[in-house]
């Protein structure tokens, strides 16, 4: 019965206790209990405001020690898988480094009022007897972490710039063509700082205050390896490829050189260089193309006979482009066939004009004194086959086609031409001798000049009219003049072997028009360079021969004005000549 008792008096006493407790309870709540800390700070018997507020006050973002090791970096080392043209170069070495920041500007934070927010979370979930046991002090202290992160973002940019003088460019691989095929050199690693893996590791764990930083290798995006993929593309190419045009049984050949000069080999890939593929085209058109012959006059005795015209054969090139794009990049094409297409006369016989009805309009002349025997022979067979040639009105004259080929089967001797800086034997000289006098006549007419070519040096069988000359070479160099006459015009040869001169006359329409052509002014003078003498194996010992001519170079341009019913005007032809040096080959001494 006393022990019923007792209980009853001590309930009674601890609910009296109890009722004081919890009014102390009710006081506190809405603050941290005594020995809460929050971020090492001591927070106790403060509201949510208080906590954030002292918290924040004593908040200082940690120090962090960034450190690279001394590392010796040979393993940044340059493949070497092709021919090289440079030495490697050594890769250099780097001593320790380190560098102590502010953690905030890596990109550290603390979220305080997530921390404190999550303490008063923390608080609020106790039942009556922890929180009488917190006011009594009775419940141990309670400690709460910061919150805390870092935006590895933020952190790379910073250790980047702090490691910026460390890192080291690569250099590139470099593809070239070395003299019959393509190379290339080396590309040189350079080294980075991995900045990326300490801003990670950073992100991972915010409570490291030493971060280290480690070097690796910058490789290239064009290394060596990438780009000998291309290069042995590129090599598989160089092989002579055949051309022929359709069934004419006319046919050329480009070389490993020629066909490396139609594209271009980079990094990416292979790449075909269109402007060399279209003059690529016009020097094979030169060589395969029969051209359409108009009809024309043909000298038998002392008449004039008339030849029927016939149609030709040329490359249609828009086709030829497209097939040739595909051969050049294919190394098992070796024979390309190229499309032709029919090319028309432009003057039928039904449309010679009657010799009888044309007037003389004007006269080219020139003089070949001491040419040699095939030279001779050249000028007149050239002068032969541009003879009784007709040019229809608005027409344009083509030496070259009108000539057809420089050629043995079209009746050419070798002979002296000018050929790569040199003068040299070759097919077909003294035919300028005949388009110099041709474009003489045709610009005395005042024909339009479509194409004029000079010569590289001022050569003596077209003086003294200096500059008043024209060049051609089979295939590709040409002279080309517009018919502008109202007319049809007759061109008409007169060569005279005994007295070593040539005639080209322009017969057509009775002309109202005027032409007077100025002699040449000269704008400057070049004196040419010492002589040249070369050793010739194949003369007698002791004897020396002259091989090519001394002359001084010129600047200078001669004037053409034409008076016709629509005014006077004036133009002009320029001519630079290369001074050019006297060369002697020497026998054996």
């Amino acid at each position: 019965m006393s022990n019923v008792k007792a209980w009853i008096i001590g309930g009674s006493a601890i609910a009296i206790l109890g009722g004081a407790l919890a009014l102390g309870v009710a006081v506190n709540e809405g603050r941290l209990p005594a020995q809460t800390q929050v971020g090492g700070v001591d927070v106790g018997g403060l509201n949510q405001l208080e906590v954030a507020a002292k918290v924040q006050a004593a908040l200082k973002p940690p120090i962090i020690r960034v450190s690279l090791a001394a590392a010796d970096l040979k393993a940044v080392s340059p493949a070497t898988t092709a021919p090289v043209t440079t030495p490697t170069a050594a890769a250099p070495k780097v001593s320790a480094r380190s560098w102590t920041l502010d953690a905030g500007k890596l990109g550290y934070s603390a979220d305080v009022n997530g921390s404190v927010a999550a303490a008063f979370s923390d608080a609020d979930q106790r039942n009556l007897i922890e929180k009488v046991q917190d006011l009594a002090g009775q419940r141990s202290a309670q400690h709460y972490p910061l919150k805390v992160s870092v935006d590895p973002a933020v952190a790379s940019q910073a250790l980047a710039a702090l490691s910026a003088d460390l890192n080291t460019a690569p250099k590139s691989g470099k593809i070239f063509f070395d003299k019959t095929r393509y190379a290339l050199t080396p590309d040189v690693p350079g080294q980075k700082v991995d900045v990326d893996a300490a801003a990670q590791a950073f992100a991972a764990d915010p409570s490291q205050r030493e971060l280290n930083l480690s070097l690796t290798t910058w490789t290239s995006p064009d290394s060596a390896a990438k780009l000998k993929t291309q290069v042995d593309k590129g090599n598989a190419l160089l092989r002579p490829l055949t051309v022929e045009l359709g069934k004419s049984q006319r046919s050329g050949v480009l070389s490993p050189l020629q066909v490396a000069n139609l594209f271009w080999v980079r990094p990416g890939g292979l790449e075909l260089d269109k402007a060399a593929m279209q003059r690529s085209l016009k020097t094979l058109s030169g060589y395969l193309d029969n051209p359409a012959q108009n009809a024309r006059y043909e000298r038998q005795g002392s008449k004039l006979v008339r030849v029927k015209e016939e149609p030709g054969l040329i490359i249609d090139q828009t086709a030829a482009m497209k097939l040739l794009s595909q051969a050049v990049l294919d190394p098992s094409v070796k024979t390309l066939s190229l499309p032709g297409k029919v090319a028309k006369p432009t003057i039928t016989v039904a449309a010679l004009p009657d010799p009888n009805t044309l007037t003389l309009i004007t006269t080219g002349v020139s003089t070949y004194y001491h040419s040699s025997p095939a030279r001779r022979t050249n000028v007149a067979n050239a002068a032969a086959k541009i003879d009784g040639a007709v040019v229809p009105a608005g027409g344009t004259f083509s030496f070259l086609n009108t000539l057809g080929s420089i050629s043995e089967d079209n009746g050419f001797v070798g002979g002296l031409i000018i050929s790569g800086g040199r003068t040299v034997d070759g097919l077909g000289g003294g035919v300028c001798q005949v388009s110099t006098t041709t474009f003489r006549a045709l610009y005395q007419s005042g024909m339009p000049v479509v194409e004029r070519n000079q010569h590289s040096y001022r050569v003596g069988y077209y003086e003294p009219q200096v500059g008043f000359e024209a060049a051609v070479y089979d295939p590709g160099v040409d002279l080309k003049m517009k018919n502008d006459t109202g007319g049809p015009v007759l061109i008409r040869t007169v060569n005279n072997d005994a007295r070593s001169t040539l005639e080209v006359q322009i017969w057509g329409v009775p002309q109202s028009r005027r032409v007077s052509v100025s002699p040449a002014t000269i704008l400057s003078s070049t004196p040419h360079p010492a002589a040249k003498f070369v050793f010739n194996p194949n003369l007698p010992r002791g004897a020396s021969k002259q091989v090519d001519w001394a002359a001084n170079g010129y600047d200078l341009y001669i004037t053409r004005t034409i008076k016709d019913a629509s005014g006077v005007r004036s133009d002009k032809v320029e001519t630079i000549y290369k001074p050019w040096q006297a060369v002697y080959e020497r026998g054996p001494g």
